[in-house]
Formats: C-alpha cells, sequence, structure tokens
C-alpha cells in the first residue's frame, strides 16, 4: 500500500531558483532572436516591416514626429547609462558600494551594447528606404540600437527597483517598461528601422539580461559565502 504523505512529499513542485528562471528566459529570447535573424538575413523584409512603415509614413504629422524625435533621443548616449547608474547605486549601502554597482550596471549596459554592435556588422542587413526617414541615423539595420539600449536599460533598471524599492515600485517598474517599449516603436514611426528591427532588440536586450541575471544569481551568492568563511571571494 503506497504512503499517501509520502507520494504527496515526493510529488511537490521543485522551487525554480532566480538562476534557473534567468537562464530560461534567456535561452528562449537567444533562440527566438536567432530564428529572426536568419529570417530577416536571408532577403526581402517581410510583409509586416512594410505595412508598418507605410502606416508610419502615412500618419505622421509635426508635432508627432517632434514628440517622437525628442522620446527617441533618450534611447541612447547618456540618458540610458545614467538611469541604470541612479537606479544601481540604490543596492549599496555605503558610498563604496553605490560606485561598485552603479559601475557593474553600467558595464552590463555598454557589454551588450558592444555584443550588439557585432551582430548588426555580422548581418548587415539594410534599413528602409531613406527618402522614408524622419531622423539622422548610421549603421546596419538589425537589431535596433536604441532598442536594444534603451530596452537593457530599463531591464536594469527594473531589476535594481525590485530588489530594494519597497514602495511604489510597480508603478515605477510600469512606467520604465513603457519608456523601453515606446523608444523602440519611434525607431519603426521615424522610418529608419523596421519592425523586425525592433522586436530583434527586444529579443537581445531579454536574452542578455538574462546572462547578467543568471551570472549575478550565482556569483553573488558565492561571494556572500566566501565572505563568511574568510575565504578570498571568487573572481
Amino acid at each position: 500500500m503506497k504512503h499517501i504523505g509520502h507520494s504527496a512529499h515526493t510529488g511537490r513542485t521543485r522551487h525554480v531558483g532566480p538562476a534557473e528562471l534567468a537562464g530560461s528566459t534567456g535561452l528562449g529570447a537567444w533562440a527566438a532572436f536567432a530564428v529572426l535573424a536568419v529570417v530577416v538575413g536571408r532577403g526581402p523584409a517581410p510583409g509586416v516591416d512594410g505595412g508598418l512603415l507605410d502606416w508610419s509614413v502615412a500618419h505622421r504629422s509635426s508635432m508627432s514626429v517632434s514628440a517622437a524625435r525628442a522620446l527617441t533621443d533618450t534611447g541612447t548616449g547618456v540618458v540610458p547609462y545614467a538611469l541604470v547608474a541612479l537606479a544601481w547605486m540604490l543596492l549599496g549601502r555605503t558610498l563604496r558600494q553605490r560606485t561598485a554597482a552603479a559601475a557593474l550596471g553600467c558595464a552590463c549596459l555598454a557589454a551588450g551594447q558592444l555584443l550588439r554592435y557585432g551582430v548588426m556588422e555580422l548581418i548587415t542587413r539594410p534599413r528602409p528606404p531613406r527618402q522614408d526617414w524622419a531622423a539622422y541615423a548610421s549603421g546596419w539595420s538589425f537589431p535596433s540600437g536604441h532598442t536594444t539600449t534603451s530596452a537593457l536599460a530599463a531591464g536594469l533598471v527594473i531589476w535594481a527597483t525590485v530588489l530594494r524599492a519597497p514602495r511604489g515600485r510597480t508603478a515605477l517598474c510600469a512606467v520604465v517598461g513603457c519608456w523601453g517599449v515606446a523608444v523602440g516603436l519611434t525607431r519603426v514611426y521615424l522610418g529608419v528601422h523596421w519592425f523586425t528591427d525592433v522586436v530583434g532588440g527586444w529579443l537581445f536586450a531579454v536574452g542578455w539580461l538574462g546572462v547578467c541575471l543568471c551570472a549575478a544569481a550565482w556569483w553573488l551568492p558565492r561571494r556572500g559565502a566566501a565572505r563568511e568563511t574568510g575565504e578570498p571571494p571568487p573572481l
């Protein structure tokens, strides 16, 4: 006769840790990104790209274009790094810890940007026709740089907010997440990227954030354990 209690105990769902969750999410995003890269790198833009570009060109006004340009400018340059640095400073308790945390967050963002640039140079996808541009752009098209940078910054800010902000973090995370999405959409509206470039930027960002979060979930507990035992922390 089976022991019901024992069966119930052994049949429990195994708890999934943050490293495993981040790793599986990142792998899924990388797989989808790889498929999309093959599709866009083989030939003409998919139908959804042309349709959304035509819609964007047909629904522009001087006011909407100015607003889109202002928003898209926040997705690159100083703004993403400033947001990440300020958010990650919350993770430290002393000045030294805050400085180190801010530097680490910015390093994750910079490394992701460098990796994206390498992928862009490898795929060499042309941008939409220049006559449809409503903003300046340079370089190849896939994945979108502004989209990737803003999505990475948004993810890093949300990460720090979830860890340290006790109140109001849901609203703050929603605002930051919407900003990351909106920057990507402005690239399509301004005609400087195909929609699949933007989707590729989002997938790339999720994949890289998965790598960073997985590494942090694995490394930080080991560092803390080494500090408690007096052993040198792992590099």
